[in-house]
């Protein structure tokens, strides 16, 4: 393959991330008082989320049922064409049905909405034509359309998907907000996997001890402190006193700003730039926890005290969340 050949293949991929961003994009400027009034019915709702779609959609109604359910909001998938023949069943008043179709002209969905409607079950379409026959069915319409697909032939579903697809995103973001969803909620609904394991697990398991701990004495030079802060590349170095007893932090926002007040960094102590107070957590709690104190504060790493003030260790948002190779103790 010569170079021609492959800027010609980039060329057409960032032609299609290009042209699916931009449906995404046109379509939030469309966003009207339905999506909050669609927000509004699942808040209330006491049943399930039923979301059915045929096709590429459905495998979207799939994807957007799992999104809500591991964040909070039941939801299950219901197969229109399966739903003909027994499992309809699953469907009560006490849910809402969530209908996926680009077109709004799916024979085998619109033949299940007069179904869902005798249940008395609320309908949401996420539709790409608010004259189609599903659109007609529904109590709420959901703007999902795009001006063209990626697809040179027009015919695979490309924009229309990612769209639909982006906005179940948006209705779960929403979701958890409006429902108050935490760290700890998340952690329950995901007991197994490399996340759930690390939220399980206390500080203790997953922070950074010893020669990983950046740190410097009370009274050392700032010199040697971003030194420090840039050996560890952690962002923060911890200010100890004679017995390892935390004094303060000193971040790269500390330093940051130290500068855009013009001070004369390199002729100053640790004393002079550090903050006093830093938020900190025992070896002991758990891992949500410390999550949640990042969360609420809006920073990423955590000084580890013991009982006896002393610092035991450091952690970084990224040793939750992973990033790379999971570490326990810093090894």
């Amino acid at each position: 393959m010569d170079a021609a050949e492959i800027r010609e293949i980039l060329d057409e991929a960032k032609a299609v991330l290009e042209l699916e961003s931009d449906s995404i994009l046109e379509m939030s400027r469309r966003l009207d008082d339905n999506f909050a009034r669609m927000v509004d019915l699942i808040c209330l709702c006491t049943g399930r989320v039923v979301i059915g779609g045929i096709g590429k959609s459905g495998i979207i109604a799939r994807k957007i049922s799992a999104t809500l359910n591991s964040t909070g909001t039941r939801s299950l998938f219901l197969h229109p064409v399966e739903a003909m023949h027994g499992d309809l069943g699953v469907v009560s008043p006490e849910d809402i049905f969530l209908a996926l179709s680009a077109s709004g002209e799916t024979d085998e969905l619109n033949l299940l909405l007069p179904r869902i409607s005798s249940v008395g079950c609320p309908i949401i379409a996420f539709t790409g034509n608010s004259k189609s026959t599903l659109a007609a069915h529904s109590d709420v319409i959901i703007d999902t359309g795009v001006q063209k697909e990626a697809c040179p032939l027009g015919l695979a579903p490309t924009c229309s998907t990612t769209a639909m697809l982006a906005m179940g995103d948006a209705l779960a973001v929403v979701l958890i907000n409006r429902k108050h969803f935490k760290m700890d909620d998340f952690k329950r609904f995901h007991p197994g996997g490399a996340l759930g394991q690390r939220l399980a697990s206390n500080v203790s398991d997953i922070m950074l001890t010893g020669d990983a701990v950046p740190s410097v004495r009370i009274g050392s030079a700032m010199a040697s402190a971003i030194h420090e802060m840039n050996r560890h590349s952690l962002g923060v170095i911890l200010i100890l006193d004679r017995d390892d007893h935390l004094g303060g932090i000193i971040t790269d926002g500390d330093i940051r700003r130290a500068v855009a007040r013009g001070t004369q960094l390199f002729q100053m102590k640790v004393d002079q730039v550090m903050s006093t107070t830093p938020h900190q957590a025992h070896p002991e709690t758990p891992a949500y926890d410390a999550l949640n104190t990042m969360e609420r504060y809006q920073i990423t790493v955590l000084p580890i005290t013991g009982s006896d003030k002393r610092v035991k260790g450091i952690l970084h948002l990224h040793d939750i969340l992973g990033k790379g190779e999971f570490k326990f103790n810093g090894r």
